[in-house]
């Protein structure tokens, strides 16, 4: 099942694609339905309403307003030997917030403090129920699907602390979507799926699925360990290597490049560069 948030006749609608298009569901959205502990799978095949061809300029995040987006940084050992990091023994993780989120098609700002917005291209799972003391075999039955994302960073604010939450949560930096691929239209824990970033058509990061160091099931049981997790909480599992601050000499984004993060069987999210005004 693969679901699209998107507005339409000038209302945020909740879509399902089928073979004939986006079937409109409703208004609620998937932050709601996994709140209520919506069955998405059963949901989306039960629903009945318009098909529609959303504008391709109409796409919302897919959720919009998660109550937890936590980030882990450094997952994959290609990209941690990019970096100036040594490879960590546990998940590094870092918060992000609502306000940076973005939808397909929308532009990446970047902010006139900076000219070191840099992309990480990433696979997000979002969660349908949660917990403490989440057990390793029982973890990917939390999962509701998986998305893509764009960790987009102002690496200049990243590194002014060592926690990176500055330049990880700039405004229409955290690109979202275009849609959520229920978990059970996917290897389990979305395993031996590949991973690409392109920059204006060139491939910049190529990487499985299976590169990661702490796999979905692991991330989502360690992190029970300390917080409490739930439905609607989303997890973006870190990126590999090929990233602008990692190439010789620097390679940042500029106004009017194209990012696309694709991952094999989710699909493609695409995003112009645009200069804050």
């Amino acid at each position: 099942m693969r679901y699209v948030y998107f507005t339409h006749q000038q209302k945020s609608v909740l879509g399902v694609q089928t073979a004939e298009g986006t079937k409109i569901l409703g208004e609620e959205s998937l932050d709601s339905l996994l709140s209520r502990g919506v069955d998405l799978v059963r949901y989306g095949a039960e629903g009945h309403g318009e098909t529609v061809n959303p504008d391709e300029n109409s796409y919302l995040p897919v959720l919009t307003r998660p109550g937890k987006i936590i980030c882990v940084g450094l997952n994959y050992a290609d990209h941690t030997s990019e970096s100036p990091y040594a490879q960590p023994t546990y998940p590094t993780v870092f918060p992000r917030f609502n306000s940076s989120l973005l939808a397909h098609n929308q532009p990446i700002i970047l902010p006139k403090l900076s000219d070191s917005l840099d992309y990480e291209g990433e696979l997000a799972v979002i969660l349908k129920s949660g917990g403490r003391y989440i057990a390793e075999e029982e973890a990917l039955d939390c999962v509701a699907g998986y998305a893509l994302f764009n960790d987009a960073s102002v690496r200049e604010y990243q590194f002014i602390t060592p926690q990176w939450t500055v330049g990880k949560n700039f405004d229409a930096t955290g690109a979202f979507g275009p849609e959520l691929v229920t978990a059970d239209a996917l290897p389990r824990g979305a395993k031996g799926l590949r991973l690409e970033t392109r920059v204006n058509g060139n491939v910049v990061q190529s990487a499985s699925t299976d590169d990661m160091l702490f796999d979905v099931a692991t991330l989502i049981s360690t992190l029970s360990e300390a917080i409490t997790l739930e439905a609607g909480d989303v997890i973006v599992t870190g990126t590999p290597a090929g990233v602008g601050f990692g190439m010789n000499p620097k390679s940042y984004l500029k106004e009017g490049d194209i990012v696309e993060v694709s991952v094999e069987q989710i699909g493609t999210l695409r995003n112009p560069v645009a200069l804050e005004k």
